[in-house]
Order: structure tokens, then sequence, then C-alpha cells
């Protein structure tokens, strides 16, 4: 999937000349952490995140009174503070990739550009949302089996047909690169059945190492 699949598109924007102050209000109530900067032909010039309004506040042994501060910070704009040249990606970055990207770099978020234009907003929540959804943890009436498999070409064939020809239906797979010492990755299989535990039993006495099962509450 790419990240315009997953991107939010109902944007809140500010623009460099804007106070401080004003910006800081429109991310109190639009529940923003970060809000992209932009011109007025919606180029990307900058992004305001809360650690940027934190890094505007007063230090708390200031010696300056609560009128003087406020008189001071009313006078700051968001361009003094925004952070330039932002990470971004586009439409058609693949969601892993934009994972990775908000992981190395350890931001919040991603604006999305078409085009030299933004067009979007992908944050670690919807990345998370993207990767909780592909697992089916948020499925009902599922088995979830974690089964040792030979890392070898056929294997986890064998094991689909397996559940298929019992009558089970696949609703998720999901396998981790990484392998044991014995040289098996772990394969996580969300099933359907009307007889999971009998199914399970089944793959069971078929020779798989079944190492969780979690059957539907």
């Amino acid at each position: 999937m790419y990240i315009s699949d997953i991107m939010s598109t109902q944007l809140d924007t500010i623009t460099a000349d804007m106070k401080l102050s004003h910006a800081a209000k429109l991310m109190r109530e639009k529940k923003r952490r970060y809000l992209p900067v932009v011109d007025d032909e919606m180029h990307l010039v900058g992004l305001m995140g809360r650690k940027e309004l934190a890094s505007a506040e007063p230090s708390a042994i200031t010696t300056l009174s609560v009128g003087e501060v406020n008189y001071l910070t009313s006078k700051i704009t968001v361009g003094q503070l925004m952070k330039k040249r932002p990470l971004t990606c586009f439409p058609d970055t693949l969601v892993e990739e934009a994972g990775y990207m908000i992981r190395q770099h350890k931001v919040g978020c991603l604006p999305v550009l078409d085009d030299d234009r933004l067009v979007g907003v992908v944050s670690e929540t919807d990345i998370l949302d993207f990767f909780l959804d592909i697992t089916g943890c948020g499925l009902t009436e599922t088995t979830r089996i974690a089964v040792m498999l030979p890392d070898q070409k056929g294997e986890l064939g064998k094991l689909l047909n397996a559940i298929n020809e019992f009558g089970g239906y696949i609703a998720t797979i999901v396998s981790p690169v990484e392998r044991d010492e014995q040289g098996r990755r772990t394969v996580i299989i969300r099933h359907r059945s009307d007889h999971p535990v009998t199914l399970d039993r089944h793959l069971q006495e078929l020779g798989y190492e079944l190492v969780v099962e979690r059957l539907p509450q």
C-alpha cells in the first residue's frame, strides 16, 4: 500500500507570518501535534510542532512579569521557530518506507508532497494503525496461531493448504524475517473456522508446532 491510501487529506495549515499565539491556539483547537507551514500556493515551507512551541515558553526562573512575557511572545511569528526543510514523502511512497523514515529520524509525522505542493500528512499514529490493521488484531471470531516453520520454499504454502482443506478461512498472515537458531521463522496466522480447537489439533497432528494459540473470545 501507498501513503496516499492512509494519509490525512483534511489539512490544517498555518503560514510563516502567523503569530505564534494564533498557531498555538489553532493547534489546541484542532488537537494537532504538528501543523504544516505553507505559502499561498500550498508549497511547504516548514513544520511547526509542540516542540517548537515549547521552545518559546518562558523559563520558570524568568524575572519578567506575566505581561512582559505575553508581550514578547505575541511578537514571535511561526517563521521564527518553525522547523525548516522538514522530512517529507510522496503519495506513492510505500507505507513501510514511510514508517522506516519516521523511526530512523525520530519524527512524529511526514508532510506528503505532490508536485511540490502539500497534499496530505501521515503521522506515526497512521502508520501504527496500518500495521495493526494488517495483523488483524481488531478482528473478532478469529483464532490466532503462531507456528514455527522451516525457512524454505513451499513450507508456508503447505501450512495454508492444510488450514484451507480442513475448512478454515485465512484472515491474515504475518511473518517476521528473523529466524531462530534452527533456521525457522515464526508465522502468525489468524483464521476463522467452525471448529477452531479441532483445526488446531489437526495441525499439531500433522507435525506443526503451535507456539502460541489464542481462540476466539
